[in-house]
């Protein structure tokens, strides 16, 4: 058995087991029989309730059972003639009618009409003895009519009409004091205001001595209204056959405490204070403390159960709506003792108490045998604790299984623990290795899934410029989770820490937070409702590992915040250039374009010389971003000449100087000819010698104009006669060292004995001294291949000067505008663009910048710049940029030294530079295949650029000259 240092002498576990099993034995018992208990008595109490509510539904249906026959029988009434008869006779010829509706319904105990004239009829049956010894009627009648005519006058004629079961005549009693008047009565007033059956709130009969109601009716005619009294005796009788218990009560109780309803029907009337008559007892004076106290526990509600108490016991008691009554706001109150309810619960309580003392007389030896297994198999899990104690969090592949659930569960615990262990460190792994956002947080999170042991989870990161939170992660069961949500929305799911996702699955939420306490986004985890998740301590212990997580994000996000500011200020610096010259506006942005397009394409291929190029991520960054650096250098580049769209121009264009000589020598021609006739000659010979010279002067200029503009290759011929025409002198009268600044002022010294004397002699065209500026120390560049200075590898030849400003030097270019000091101070560019980026402190996955970016003026046969670098010398990306930034050049409708080509002369222009090694044949034939061209071409060619190209004319153009 393993063991661990400086361990305290504690209890054997055989003791513990058996000792924790009788007192765990004993609190099962206490805790089941107490819940027992509760459970049960709360399903008695329940089950009472809504025997309480099927009582009330019972009564209600006792109810309508009296009232609707009456409601049957005052529909037929209404419509006989009886209730048109004008004369008592006529009435009481209907009395087999009445007497007939009487013996059908024997919960009617009178049938009365009441006529607009006051008149009245009322019949009644004779059925109980207590009626037949108030109205004192004869021992063979069995029908009393008592009625009320009124003569002329409309003085009231009462009279008794007592009638036997064949319904003749037995006496007639006049009446003189009966004078009721029908119309003032309730019943009468409700029946007339409608055409519907209306029904009286209970009240006491006044002959009868019974709680009971009156329904009315107007007659067809409206001339009458017909009413039914209906006693509630029968309530009574259902209420007493319903209680649940022997000491139950139950009373039908109004809104204003009367009571209409109850076992005992007799004990509602109360007499009323010095008269004869009787009203409905209220509840308070009823009694029934039981129903009393209920009353007033629970009088505003409409429904309702509750206990109290009551004579020194608990009362389950319930208010229930009475809807059995049309018009009548009634309430049913029961009241049942709660000792009576749960008196067999109390017995079985007992049994319950005895069978648990048993048991634990039983589970003493049980335990003693269970605390011995407990105790080898708890050896295993001290063992798998000295493997975490040693640092060692891999779980066992096997383990002995134990039949004790409580150990088996106790080694899974251990298992959990470890493997909870294995997957943090598991996280730390793929945090510190995995640089892609997406897929650390994908490993990441299901990581964290299985370290917490959830069933599944989701990773939402916040967008700032949105305000929402976006899923970017997410594995397990998280189908019920959103894709998306607001900042408002994930608030509110933090602020509801979890929430039900069904199927017994409850969802977590926890802030990312960064070390600037900034939210960085939203983890949600979906749990198991168990104990383990349950816990404030699973809270705690997510939360903190969320830390780990959010650290990530924090910095891959600021990762990525630094490629994208180098790719902005990538971008910027490209649009910098762009906008430094209206001439090449959109170069620095087209040839990206073009060569990611050209890339795309051959990394599509699967077969051919193409099908192994492929750019991972980091080769594809340094792609892009080479593409768009590509021109960087230009940054340093002279505007003037970048922009030299004439021979003569510096930063303005020295034609116009020119022209300006020539107009000094038109003036002097015109002056010559004054000068001559004023000398007494010819004045026709000197004019025709002053037009002669004018025009001369007029034709020379305009070719020294032509020669300017540098679109044509000029001849020796021509050259020559440049200088001829420069050969021709004016005078300068002005001293041109006057208003310079002192490095030109010392250049125009330069080879000057001394100030010349005025008026001096000028050459019209010349190459003078002061335009020739050398190199000094600070700009001379190292370019030259033995030249210590040069780091770079560059092999360029340097011109002897750094600018030749001579006219006659650069009217006499033999083809563009561009000498050949010119010429190297826009191949400069590359040059710089080179010591610019590899001066960069570049990550390893974008080293490669400088080279890709540097080398697209290099030729396939060694005779680019800067650094003559051969074909087998460059990549194929190098190779691409070379060959979109030549098809870009060519058909750029921005140059400003010549007009844009069409497509089929660039791509001829391109398949001769393949040809003469100057572009990769093989990549320029992909080119014409993929149709590349045509894409770029429809994007941004003019329409009148774009015309036919036979691509097979092309290829064979573009076969190198040792292959052809």
């Amino acid at each position: 058995m393993p063991r661990f240092p400086h361990v305290r002498r504690a209890w054997p576990v055989r003791f513990v087991i058996a000792g924790l099993a009788v007192a765990a034995m004993a609190l099962v018992a206490a805790v089941l029989i107490t819940l027992s208990w509760y459970g049960s008595r709360a399903i008695m109490l329940d089950m009472a309730a809504m025997m309480a509510r099927d009582t009330g539904q019972i009564v209600a249906e006792r109810a309508r059972r009296l009232v609707e026959p009456g409601s049957l029988s005052l529909r037929s009434l209404s419509f006989d003639p009886v209730v048109d008869a004008r004369q008592l006779e006529a009435r009481l010829a209907r009395r087999s009618i009445l007497a007939s509706e009487l013996a059908g319904n024997s919960l009617i105990s009178a049938i009365h009409i009441g006529y607009e004239n006051g008149d009245f009829l009322l019949m009644r049956a004779l059925d109980r003895r207590d009626i037949r010894e108030q109205f004192q009627a004869p021992p063979q009648a069995n029908y009393l009519v008592q009625a009320v005519t009124r003569g002329e006058d409309g003085q009231p004629h009462g009279s008794y009409l007592f009638y036997d079961a064949r319904h003749d005549l037995v006496m007639r009693r006049s009446m003189p004091d009966y004078r009721f008047d029908p119309r003032v009565r309730p019943w009468y007033i409700g029946a007339m205001e409608t055409v519907s059956t209306v029904t009286s709130r209970p009240y006491v009969f006044f002959s009868t001595r019974q709680v009971g109601i009156t329904l009315s009716r107007l007659s067809h005619s409206g001339r009458a209204v017909v009413a039914v009294d209906v006693a509630l005796e029968d309530l009574g009788e259902a209420l007493a056959g319903l209680r649940m218990t022997p000491s139950a009560e139950l009373a039908l109780v109004e809104k204003n405490g009367a009571v209409i309803g109850y076992r005992d029907m007799g004990a509602l009337l109360e007499r009323k204070d010095g008269s004869d008559d009787f009203d409905i007892r209220m509840l308070d004076t009823l009694g029934v403390d039981a129903l009393t106290r209920l009353w007033r526990t629970a009088a505003d509600a409409e429904s309702r159960v509750v206990f109290y108490e009551s004579g020194e016991r608990e009362w389950l008691g319930a208010i229930l709506p009475f809807d059995g009554i049309d018009g009548v706001q009634t309430r049913l109150l029961t009241a049942t003792p709660v000792d009576e309810l749960l008196g067999g619960l109390v017995r079985s309580r007992m049994r319950m108490i005895l069978i648990s003392l048993a048991l634990i007389v039983l589970i003493l030896p049980l335990g003693w045998r269970v605390g011995s297994a407990v105790g080898y198999a708890l050896e295993g899990i001290a063992a798998q604790s000295l493997r975490l104690a040693r640092f060692n969090f891999r779980r066992r592949k096997e383990r002995a299984a134990s039949a004790l659930r409580e150990v088996e569960a106790l080694n899974d615990v251990m298992d959990k623990v470890a493997g909870s262990m294995e997957s943090m460190l598991e996280i730390s792994r793929v945090l510190g290795t995995d640089p892609r956002i997406e897929t650390m947080l994908a490993q990441v999170l299901e990581k964290f899934v299985q370290a917490t042991r959830c069933a599944g989870g989701a990773v939402y990161l916040f967008d700032r410029e949105r305000s929402r939170l976006s899923r970017a992660a997410a594995v397990g069961e998280h189908h019920a989770l959103p894709d998306s949500m607001s900042a408002d929305e994930g608030q509110a799911a933090l602020a509801g820490a979890r929430q039900g996702q069904g199927q017994g699955h409850r969802c977590a939420a926890f802030t990312l937070q960064g070390r600037d306490t900034q939210p960085q986004g939203l983890l949600m985890l979906i749990h198991d409702q168990d104990w383990d998740h349950s816990a404030p301590a699973f809270l705690g212990f997510a939360d903190r590992l969320t830390g780990m997580l959010a650290v990530a994000i924090e910095t891959r996000r600021l990762i990525e915040a630094q490629r994208l500011l180098l790719e902005s200020v990538t971008h910027i610096l490209a649009d910098a250039i762009d906008a430094k010259s209206p001439y090449t506006g959109g170069h620095c942005d087209r040839v990206p374009r073009l060569a990611i397009l050209l890339a795309d394409r051959l990394q599509a291929e699967d077969s051919g010389p193409y099908a192994d190029f492929h750019l991972d991520e980091g080769e594809r960054e340094a792609f892009r971003l080479a593409a768009w650096l590509h021109d960087c250098g230009k940054v340093t580049s002279p505007e003037h000449i970048m922009d030299k769209a004439t021979k003569l121009e510096l930063l303005y264009n020295r034609i116009h100087e020119i022209r300006m000589r020539f107009e000094v020598l038109w003036r002097d021609a015109e002056i010559d000819c004054l000068q001559a006739r004023m000398r007494g000659e010819d004045p026709q010979t000197a004019e025709a010698r002053r037009d002669a010279r004018q025009a001369q002067l007029h034709e020379d200029f305009r070719f020294v104009a032509a020669c300017n503009i540098g679109g044509e290759s000029l001849s020796d011929e021509t050259v020559e006669r440049l200088q001829a025409i420069g050969a021709q002198t004016w005078l300068r009268h002005f001293d041109d060292t006057l208003g310079l600044d002192e490095q030109e002022g010392a250049r125009l010294a330069h080879g000057r004995p001394g100030p010349p004397a005025l008026p001096a002699v000028e050459r019209l065209l010349a190459d003078q001294p002061h335009h020739l500026i050398p190199w000094d120390e600070a700009r001379r560049p190292a370019v030259e291949r033995d030249d210590p200075r040069n780091i770079w590898g560059f092999d360029m030849r340097l011109p002897e000067y750094h600018r030749n400003m001579g006219e006659l030097h650069n009217l006499a270019i033999k083809r563009g505008t561009l000498t050949d000091e010119d010429r190297f101070a826009i191949n400069d560019h590359i040059v710089q663009t080179y010591i610019m980026l590899k001066r960069l402190p570049w990550p390893p996955h974008l080293e490669r910048v400088p080279e890709i970016a540097a080398n697209h003026h290099e030729r396939m046969d060694g005779g680019g710049y800067p650094r003559r670098l051969r074909g087998e010398q460059l990549g194929t990306t190098e190779r691409i940029i070379a060959l979109v930034d030549v098809f870009e050049a060519l058909t750029a409708v921005d140059r400003p030294y010549k007009a844009p080509k069409t497509l089929s002369e660039s791509l001829l222009i391109m398949a001769s530079m393949c040809r003469s090694g100057h572009l990769d044949p093989e990549l320029f034939q992909f080119f014409i295949r993929s149709r590349v061209w045509q894409t770029y071409a429809q994007a941004c060619m003019r329409p009148e650029q774009i015309d036919a190209v036979d691509a097979e004319a092309l290829a064979r153009a573009a076969q190198p000259e040792a292959s052809s």
